[in-house]
């Protein structure tokens, strides 16, 4: 059975006349790499804090350890932090910084060492013991971080955007090493970022925030392919959001009227009514394009936008009613120009529906 290490009880945190959480759940097991993300100002970084203790919330309680430590004092907390400028004191070597908690807990001289080693060894860092912070990248400084936060082996670590301060191919490497590095030890991670990349990458569960509130909380499969929600939808994957009206229901399969037309949808598990009005989420690789002249079926559309970025074809669409619907294809060009009237449609297994936006 799995075992709970962090808990969140309805936590509330009001900064002036501003809520900055409102009543947040989680529950974290043991080993996990729980991702919180969202974008600036949406409460990830204050819950972060009140996790660590540099926060005290207005209501709620945090359990950590199954032990209540709401109002205990960061050092009390067996919680290390990691941050994105990395910390580290400049005039030390990056075996005395890896070492500094160690010292502070008047652990032996001798297993200081054995344990310094061990960690540098972990973050691929063998051999680094007298370098200066000066001497190191970016991605070095990075782990040395990582291993001064490490070496404590607290029962959670924290990760605020840690990657955040380096290139793009380097911090996807940087992905990897961190998520083989939580498997490696087993420890839990709780990692804030406003990346979908890096959260649909390195995460056992994704929580998606929004103004203070869990938007949605599952694995990363179960944020891309089932969101809950309009904004979960845009926010991870940027998926089209088309509005329309049930038609008719059969079973799991729903016909839905659209800019003019009819789709189809997957109601997996809910049950609507004709003339209800229902908001699917569909991700842009998964749109169908087709000449109206050989295959007249879908909804009808002309051709406002194409272009390439970074290997990836971007066709943009307008529906009859104005609805923009937004294809897309890895490296791949379709016979398809601006101005072209086109048949756009999707299977019904990609059409999700989500509780619109308010």
């Amino acid at each position: 059975m799995a075992e709970t290490i962090l808990k969140l009880d309805h936590i509330t945190k009001t900064f002036g006349d501003t809520q900055v959480l409102s009543d947040i759940n989680l529950e974290v097991q043991r080993g996990e790499f729980i991702t919180l993300l969202g974008s600036s100002g949406c409460g990830k970084t204050t819950t972060l804090r009140i996790i660590a203790g540099l926060e005290t919330p207005d209501g709620g309680t945090v359990m950590l350890g199954g032990k209540d430590v709401t109002n205990e004092e960061p050092n009390k907390r067996n919680v290390n932090t990691v941050f994105q400028s990395y910390a580290l004191f400049p005039h030390m070597t990056v075996a005395q910084n890896v070492a500094y908690s160690l010292k502070l807990k008047k652990v032996d001289k001798a297993t200081i060492q054995k344990e310094v080693a061990s960690v540098l060894t972990l973050v691929q860092l063998e051999g680094y013991d007298d370098r200066m912070p000066s001497e190191l990248s970016g991605g070095q400084r990075q782990r040395v971080a990582i291993a001064r936060a490490i070496v404590n082996k607290p029962h959670v670590l924290l990760l605020d955007e840690p990657l955040g301060a380096l290139d793009l191919q380097l911090r996807r490497q940087m992905q990897l090493e961190l998520k083989h590095l939580q498997k490696k030890l087993d420890m839990t991670f709780i990692y804030i970022t406003h990346d979908q990349e890096e959260a649909l990458n390195m995460s056992t569960r994704i929580a998606v925030m929004r103004d203070g509130l869990f938007e949605q909380i599952g694995t990363a499969a179960e944020i891309y392919n089932r969101p809950k929600t309009a904004y979960v939808a845009k926010f991870v994957g940027s998926a089209n959001i088309v509005n329309g009206v049930v038609k008719a229901q059969n079973g799991s399969a729903l016909t839905v009227e659209v800019a003019g037309g009819e789709a189809e949808a997957f109601a997996f598990d809910e049950k609507y009514e004709g003339g209800q009005k229902i908001c699917l989420a569909v991700r842009s690789e998964h749109v169908l394009i087709h000449h109206c002249e050989n295959e007249p079926q879908g909804l009808c559309a002309v051709v406002t936008e194409k272009s390439f970025a970074g290997g990836m074809l971007r066709i943009v669409f307008k529906l009859e009613d104005g609805t923009t619907l937004v294809a897309s294809r890895h490296g791949i060009d379709i016979d398809f120009s601006v101005g072209d009237k086109a048949c756009v449609g999707w299977a019904a297994e990609n059409a999700v529906p989500v509780e619109a936006d308010e």
